[in-house]
């Protein structure tokens, strides 16, 4: 099973961002999404930004997850 997971952009350099994932910060190709901006949320898929989010949309996507570790740490 494959997942693509919203990170928030913290800077841009060329075809590269800085992206954190809940603390975590790592650089990503956005050369799929050339109209990204510091700030947006984006699709994270094996390296590369595959779409850009609304900031609702990210946020109720990280809150299920958030969600599911939860419940998988209680079983």
């Amino acid at each position: 099973m494959c997942l693509a997971v919203p990170v928030k952009v913290i800077s841009i350099n060329g075809d590269e961002a800085e992206v954190d994932a809940s603390g975590v910060k790592r650089r990503v190709s956005i050369v799929l999404t050339p109209e990204v901006n510091v700030g947006d949320y984006v699709l994270l898929y094996t390296g590369y930004a595959i779409g850009v989010l609304d900031q609702n949309e990210a946020q109720e996507t990280l809150n299920l997850l958030e969600e599911i570790a939860d419940f998988s740490e209680i079983r």
